[in-house]
């Protein structure tokens, strides 16, 4: 039985965060070097993509590159670069074809030239795309991003911009490098690894964490829509008791 089917497409998660782990891993265990795990992952991400863009999903936030990820062997890391611009360049035409918009979240000018402009030209190829967002959260720290909202934030107060008493969730929200985009309801990590690796920290507060051993070269759209229906066997209480969310509904 198809998997999509069993799903209450009233109850789609809008907002679905994943942490593609497991690249390396899966790539040691076929006595490969690391860059063959990342290149094996595109598959995942792409049928991925695909399948949240299929169910309903109007925001993917993928975590391709964090500010820690920077400290890796260079080798590894400029294959990374290369990689993801080949690829953007390759999946531009099926990404129109899926009306899918490609977005893109964290410190973009620490990237290297040649992959910022070839990012900034996907971005710009698919802005017209309206089904789904898909995000790609590239240098990116939660950390970094927090840091960065209250030096805004301070330095409108100082100006005179806001008072201290207009400081609040919806203010601090709008600041984040993922201002605009609702908060996930559901964050999927691969690998069998129950972290969030400084991913979304503020914004997966009421988040649903759904963790699978699989690695991430070998993730797919079915297992993407286990995860959601999983998703919707669950009671999302947002601090109020079981009886007062039946109340509610």
């Amino acid at each position: 039985m198809n998997l999509e089917q069993e799903l209450d497409i009233d109850n789609i998660p809008q907002h679905i965060a994943i942490i593609m782990d497991g690249n390396g891993r899966w790539a040691r265990q076929k006595g490969k070097a690391r860059i063959f795990g990342h290149r094996n992952a595109l598959d995942a991400v792409k049928d991925t993509t695909e399948t949240a863009a299929r169910i309903g999903v109007k925001h993917l936030t993928l975590y391709a590159f964090s500010t820690e990820n920077w400290k890796r062997p260079k080798r590894e890391v400029s294959a990374l670069m290369e990689l993801l611009v080949s690829t953007i360049n390759k999946e531009v035409k099926s990404l129109n074809e899926n009306n899918i918009r490609l977005k893109a979240v964290g410190d973009l000018s620490s990237l290297p030239d040649v992959t910022l402009k070839g990012l900034q030209r996907g971005i710009e190829l698919t802005s017209d795309n309206k089904r789904m967002d898909l995000n790609l959260a590239l240098s990116y720290s939660s950390r970094w991003e927090i840091i960065n909202a209250v030096k805004s934030i301070a330095a409108r107060a100082k100006a005179g911009e806001i008072d201290i008493e207009d400081i609040n969730d919806g203010l601090f929200s709008s600041c984040l490098a993922t201002g605009g985009i609702p908060d996930p309801e559901l964050m999927i990590r691969t690998s069998g690894e129950m972290r969030i690796s400084n991913f979304l920290l503020w914004q997966l507060a009421y988040s649903e964490l759904y963790f699978l051993e699989k690695l991430w070269p070998d993730f797919r759209g079915n297992d993407l829509v286990q995860a959601v229906l999983d998703y919707q066997n669950r009671e999302r209480r947002f601090g109020m008791t079981g009886e007062q969310v039946k109340e509610t509904t």
